[in-house]
């Protein structure tokens, strides 16, 4: 079976396993917050913080697998 380039990323870069990590750690403590009915004002707020650092850390993600796919391309 072949691997992503994604894959190969998480396997062979720290920073970028760290920085999937991060936003999985995220992503599962905004599915926490989504399933409470009635979320406080700090949850609220919580909501919006971690939505913020989950677009920058896929834009961060996005960026090292541009700079590697070139810089395989250029290789």
């Amino acid at each position: 079976m072949a691997t992503t380039f994604k894959e190969h990323l998480l396997a062979s870069r720290e920073d970028f396993r760290r920085l999937a990590e991060e936003h999985l750690q995220h992503t599962q403590r905004l599915e926490a917050l989504a399933q409470k009915r009635f979320p406080s004002e700090d949850e609220q707020l919580e909501e919006v913080r971690l939505k913020k650092i989950k677009l920058r850390l896929k834009d961060q993600m996005c960026r090292m697998e541009t700079e590697a796919l070139h810089h395989s391309a250029s290789a």
